[in-house]
């Protein structure tokens, strides 16, 4: 294949990393690493924040702007879909560029978006900003790691992305707290105005110390056929993951879909064989621990966000807390993410990635199982160790993939192995939610009748078991204003009986996701192309 990199695959799990190379560190402050890591980690917070923090606004966004369910969905769908279709390419571009570039419209982008959605007085225009969002999103992501990929000598990487990822589950998991605490106190507004001063600190510290690091066989043109290929293959994988709840998944809309983004992956790889200069070059997975640490990171978004999707109905509608004390209740796994990432990156340095990886998934799936058994009248007690465990196995996992996918590629490509990681994330976790969803929905609609008629209802037309199945999927009790309090009891015990029922199948299935990813991480093994480094005299 004409100017495609060739890839190392040599050298073991458990060797020494390779020794670091590259440019010459910054003077100063520029291009100090761990002041490197501390400004991509600002910009990379507003991203992460932004994935949970604004369906605790829904709710209020509908209400203000008379939004319909369809429309509020979208203030989700319409970020989620921009920023899976465009990180490879977002990533391409950075190394192209320059991730300093990129890095800083990224962030530049995603605030001056965030503004205008807290501006709009239209739902139209929110998921219009929000694709934007999506967009600028999409362009931060990969050029953070691509910043610390060549800021840091291989030896500190580990802990670099360790620091990285526990910013990432932190933001991720405190979303909604603070969501909750903005939309009671403030208004809906104030989840987007947030990210304005913090964009603003982020672009400072990005002007100020960011040193702009650019591979000598960097590419020099663009495959315009190849990014026109790969966005349409992603955007209909995204779109039919997106509608398959609605549409079914038997349906010929969603396999028309499917069938359509495997025809385009397919004629995206044979003219990425065929192009001078390709969006993304295969060669790039013949690494196969490359290859590993993506479909890791497929099947690690998939338990993580497919489980935990039922796990905030479970705490707000089963057990009747507030968003915030949904949050709160959280803790444990976002504390374990945040004390566990930086540790795992150094237990990764010293042993490799592989005993790491697969403990950390065996963690993962242990919890999932311990989710299944989770009832109405389980403590806090019971559900903050589940959570904790569920912290303590995803740690590691963020980061040792995230290295095994970013450290096994050449300098040049950081750009797309970062887009990559993101991409496997993002997919993967719409993939789980989808999928479980799916999985939830059918344990429901078998057993909502059943059970309906065990505790002495009224019979249901189907219009009415359809509508209470719907209810009954996110642990709401399908009750009826007027309805006598000795029924809606009832109605309620139903509904929660049944809604357990699925989340134990849904947490059952995420537990044995978990289960086959343990046997991917023995596939992985750490960077061999860890040739940056421009930090090193800075360390």
């Amino acid at each position: 294949m004409t100017g495609q990199t060739t890839i190392d695959k040599a050298g073991p799990d458990d060797g020494p990393p390779a020794a670091p190379s590259g440019a010459a560190p910054g003077k100063g402050l520029r291009g100090h690493p761990w002041f490197t890591l501390v400004t991509v980690a600002v910009g990379v917070m507003m991203v992460a924040l932004d994935g949970t923090i604004v369906a605790i606004a829904n709710p209020a966004i509908a209400s203000d702007l008379g939004a319909t369910f369809a429309e509020v969905q979208w203030i989700t769908n319409a970020y989620f879909l921009a920023l899976a279709v465009s990180l490879i390419t977002a990533g391409k571009l950075g190394d192209r560029f320059g991730h300093r570039q990129t890095f800083l419209i990224g962030v530049v982008g995603f605030a001056v978006a965030s503004g205008a959605i807290g501006l709009s007085h239209s739902i139209g225009l929110v998921i219009a900003f929000r694709v934007l969002q999506g967009l600028f999103g999409a362009l931060l992501m990969p050029a953070a790691l691509g910043l610390l990929r060549a800021t840091f000598p291989a030896e500190k990487l580990n802990m670099a992305i360790g620091i990285w990822g526990m910013v990432i589950g932190a933001s991720t998991a405190g979303g909604p707290i603070l969501g909750g605490v903005l939309v009671e106190h403030v208004n809906w507004q104030s989840v987007f105005f947030i990210n304005v001063p913090v964009g603003i600190l982020a672009v400072a510290l990005g002007v100020w110390i960011l040193l702009d690091h650019r591979a000598e066989n960097a590419p020099r043109s663009f495959d315009v056929l190849g990014i026109a290929l790969l966005s349409a293959a992603m955007f209909c994988l995204v779109w039919a993951l997106i509608k398959a709840p609605e549409w079914g998944w038997g349906s010929l809309g969603t396999w028309s879909f499917v069938i359509g983004s495997l025809v385009l992956f397919g004629l995206f790889a044979l003219w990425e064989t065929r192009v001078g200069e390709p969006l993304i070059p295969l060669a790039l997975f013949r690494s196969v621990p490359l290859s590993a640490g993506v479909v890791l990171m497929v099947l690690m978004a998939i338990a993580f966000m497919g489980g935990l999707f039922f796990v905030t109905f479970y705490l707000q509608n089963v057990h009747g807390m507030s968003p915030v004390d949904a949050g709160l209740h959280l803790l444990p796994l976002t504390g374990m993410m945040i004390v566990g990432s930086p540790l795992a990156g150094v237990l990764i340095t010293k042993v490799g990635p592989r005993i790491p990886l697969a403990g950390g998934m065996a963690c993962t799936a242990a919890a999932m199982y311990g989710m299944s058994t989770l009832e109405k009248g389980t403590g806090s007690g019971v559900m903050s160790l589940w959570f904790a465990l569920l912290g303590l196995g995803l740690a590691p996992v963020m980061v040792g993939a995230t290295e095994v996918i970013v450290g096994n590629a050449p300098l040049e490509l950081s750009g797309v192995a970062g887009g990559l990681q993101q991409a496997a994330m993002q997919v993967g976790g719409s993939l789980g939610t989808a999928v479980l969803g799916a999985v939830m929905a059918s344990k429901v609609d078998r057993d909502l009748e059943g059970n309906w008629a065990e505790a002495g209802l009224p019979p249901l037309t189907p219009e009415q078991a359809g509508k209470a199945s719907e209810a009954v999927q996110v642990g709401v009790p399908p009750v009826t204003e007027g309805t006598p309090a000795q029924i809606a009891a009832k109605i309620t015990d139903v509904a929660h009986d049944t809604f357990l029922s699925g989340m134990s199948l849904a947490s059952l299935v995420a537990a044995g996701v978990a289960a086959v990813a343990i046997l991917v991480a023995f596939l992985t093994k750490r960077g061999v192309n860890a040739e940056a480094g421009a930090g090193v005299g800075h360390i």
